[in-house]
């Protein structure tokens, strides 16, 4: 480890820029890489398709409450007349 640092003293502040968005850009795309691998494991699981099945549950009311409230104005305004000029 201490030659590797050693040997990166010795390199140009342009280059050393490089090496670290190279190892920048490594690094993140292992994590998510990984963390893509664990999700879908974790996705798979029964026990949590059931638990967003349950954490979807109220927004399929508000969904379904805003349709209401949108089909109450849209059947208000075809029963109004209409002014022509």
């Amino acid at each position: 480890m201490r030659k590797i640092i050693h040997h990166l003293r010795k390199q140009s502040e342009k280059d050393r820029r490089h090496i670290l968005h190279l190892t920048t850009l490594v690094v993140g795309i292992l994590m998510i890489f990984l963390w893509t691998l664990s999700l879908g494991k974790s996705i798979a699981n029964t026990s949590t398709k059931e638990a967003i099945q349950q954490d979807l549950k109220p927004f399929s009311v508000l969904k379904d409450s805003v349709v209401d409230g949108l089909n109450s104005i849209k059947g208000q305004n075809s029963s109004t007349p209409s002014v022509t000029e």
